[in-house]
């Protein structure tokens, strides 16, 4: 069996390294697409953890306490796979003969809720780091809040080269070392090879010193990539270290023990050879035939994990503990969700607020009964209304606080919220101005992916930013937003409207990932009928303000331009022409309406114009006609700001009368 492959290794580890690096040739050879090597390399270290260390129970996956592991370097998912079937989990020699297959539960990369043991969505590289320190931080946050026999776990993530090449695993280390994160273990898989070579090429970084520098623990351990005993030392070391986060740099081989692709630049993204495979295989003492597995392996090795009980004996103490122990339950199952019939209190009609201002009266409101809720910023938190009154700021010294300050750090805080929501029990809101959701865009988009519950809070929502002219002034933010499949974009139509859409957000046992787009400037509050309309309909996203029996023209708009709209209403009236007014504050809650409210909503029998300080692209599958801004924003005060772009009433109102005029 060539013991000296691996040393230190059990006989049913060594078994189950042998049998993940031939799967790791085999799946990616049968989709003639795949990345071999990586897998290959890793497979002593994930055997290890999953065999020692720790904390997992495949006859309970999804148990509370469990560790959570995450590999960044998603490319290499065949790893992951591997493991879950080895150990036990519910995932089958089909499944992963069927790897990277149409609607198969082996994608490409780990996808969560896909494939057991996957705890979030990875691939794009970097971002599993800055979601580990995220599954760290709702560790903590637990931990403090239900006690140490409830809430005792770690996270784990692997990360490669490409992931500490990408700028979010700078901003994510850093915060982990500023909150002393000492839960948080990375290894740093140091193969020297990336797609175009040797990682010299490009990256001379010396990543134990940047990393001590960020304040982590670091634990270099040279060639000892096959060790395990050497692996498990420098793992336990990782869990004594109860002060700050550990990397641990692994100088692995990609493509390890195959003569002709290892350390080669091919075992990275290319599967092998039907004659490297045989020659591979050989050396590992495995069948030369695809698939061919040790079928008693998954048994073997969740009888080894499950004979320690872990998920039981912490059911147990949960039961023992009571009324705590199901005041955890409840948040857990809920998802930190609010619990009260807690009302915000609301905005006189008629008055002028902006929606930043709202979202901190409905902060102020209903914190305090989320018992899932942590908020904060990106260096912004009293611009954005993410004050969480009473709540101390996030820090190693204070454990349980809600106040987070990530930094001027988009991007990494896009990812740790990811990373809070999937971990379970709490209920993350970030924030920052809209214009710089182009930093943590990619964050955005694995949360939308990945199903996670987490508030993206947006503010100075438009050219209204004025004299910070055009570089701070969102213009073609919305439209891109709104490509994103499954985001869900909300544009309030005023500040009583914002306080009932926030609401809703945090009583949903599982709200879809959102970004609330709120106002720097103050814009009118609702009042009487209007008031009323929007009380009924904001939640579908789309809704009629204002009817009129003898319309002739239909009024669409978004944010403070539903006040122009409206305005614009009163005064087409007044010159004999009937207008109707239709808030979209969320396109893709109003598009998962039934056809037949939709249809009555837009009434697309009657000619239709929308006005949005924004790219009116896309607009056209509401209206017939956009206003809107397509083009960079102006530095001045944002009334010359609006009026020069003719993001005003008035504009509406001669574009209507013109159409109007020409019908006759």
């Amino acid at each position: 069996m060539n013991d000296e492959l691996f040393p230190g290794a059990s006989a049913l580890e060594g078994r189950t390294i042998r049998n993940i690096a031939a799967l790791a040739m085999d799946a990616p050879a049968a989709a003639n697409s795949g990345h071999s090597g990586t897998a290959m390399a890793l497979a002593p270290l994930a055997t290890m953890l999953f065999s020692r260390v720790a904390r997992h129970d495949p006859s309970d996956p999804t148990w509370a306490d469990r560790d959570r592991f995450i590999l960044s370097c998603g490319h290499a998912s065949i790893l992951q796979y591997g493991l879950a079937h080895f150990f036990g989990y519910d995932l089958s020699l089909d499944d992963l003969r069927r790897f990277r297959q149409p609607l198969s539960r082996t994608p490409g990369h780990p996808e969560n809720g896909v494939a057991p043991t996957v705890e979030v969505t990875t691939g794009p590289l970097g971002q599993g780091i800055a979601n580990g320190v995220g599954m760290a931080l709702a560790e903590r946050i637990l931990r403090h809040d239900h006690g140490a026999d409830l809430v005792d776990h770690r996270t784990w993530v692997i990360a490669g080269d490409g992931c500490l090449q990408e700028g979010i695993s700078h901003e994510a280390a850093s915060l982990a070392g500023s909150l002393g994160l000492d839960r948080l273990t990375v290894f740093y898989d140091d193969n020297h090879i990336t797609i175009d070579g040797a990682t010299e090429l490009a990256f001379h970084d010396d990543t134990p010193a940047r990393f001590s520098a960020y304040g982590w623990h670091v634990i270099n351990l040279g060639e000892q990539s096959n060790d395990l005993d050497a692996l498990e030392r420098a793992t336990r070391e990782a869990v004594a270290e109860t002060q700050r986060p550990t990397l641990v740099v692994v100088r692995s081989h990609i493509g390890f023990p195959s003569p002709t692709m290892m350390d080669r630049r091919e075992a990275h993204g290319s599967p092998f050879s039907r004659e490297a495979i045989t020659e591979a295989k050989g050396i590992l003492g495995m069948p030369d035939e695809p698939f061919a597995l040790d079928q008693d392996l998954p048994a073997l090795n969740a009888a080894w994990v499950t004979k320690r009980d872990l998920a039981a004996t912490w059911r147990q103490r949960v039961a023992g503990a009571g009324e705590r122990g199901e005041e955890f339950l409840r948040q857990w199952e809920h998802h930190g969700r609010l619990d009260s019939d807690a009302v915000a209190p609301p905005f006189e009609g008629g008055t002028t607020v902006a929606t930043r201002k709202a979202l901190q009266r409905a902060m102020d409101a209903f914190a305090s009964s989320t018992p899932g809720l942590t908020a904060g910023s990106a260096d912004l938190t009293d611009n954005t209304g993410v004050i969480v009154k009473g709540a101390s700021a996030q820090s190693r010294t204070t454990p349980g606080g809600r106040q987070i300050h990530y930094g001027i750090r988009e991007f990494a805080m896009g990812g740790v919220l990811v990373g809070q929501a999937l971990h379970g029990g709490l209920r993350p809101i970030g924030s920052t101005f809209f214009v710089f959701s182009d930093y943590l865009r990619p964050a955005l988009r694995l949360a939308a992916l990945s199903h996670a519950s987490a508030l993206f809070v947006f503010t100075h929502d438009s050219v209204g930013v004025g004299e910070d002219g055009p570089t701070h002034q969102p213009v073609e933010h919305l439209a891109a937003l709104r490509a994103m499949p499954r985001l869900h974009v909300v544009r309030p139509s005023d500040a009583n409207e914002t306080l009932t859409l926030v609401r809703d957000y945090l009583s949903d046992p599982h709200p879809a990932t959102t970004a609330l787009v709120l106002s720097r400037q103050d814009m009118p509050v609702f009042e009487g009928a209007d008031a009323r309309a929007s009380a009924e309909g904001a939640a579908r996203g789309g809704y009629v303000v204002r009817e009129v029996a003898d319309a002739r023209y239909t009024l669409v708009g978004t944010g403070s331009e539903v006040a122009l709209c409206l305005a614009a209403c009163d005064a087409l009236g007044a010159r004999g022409i009937a207008t109707r007014v239709v808030a979209l504050p969320c396109w893709a809650c109003f598009d998962a309406q039934p056809p037949q409210y939709r249809d009555e909503v837009l009434r697309r029998d009657l000619p239709s114009v929308s006005l949005e300080a924004g790219a009116t692209l896309g607009w056209h599958r509401y209206v017939d006609d956009a206003l809107g801004i397509d083009d960079f924003g102006l530095s001045a005060p944002a009334p010359f700001v609006f009026e020069h772009f003719h993001i005003t009433a008035q504009a509406l109102v001669d574009f209507v009368a013109a159409r109007v005029e020409v019908g006759r």
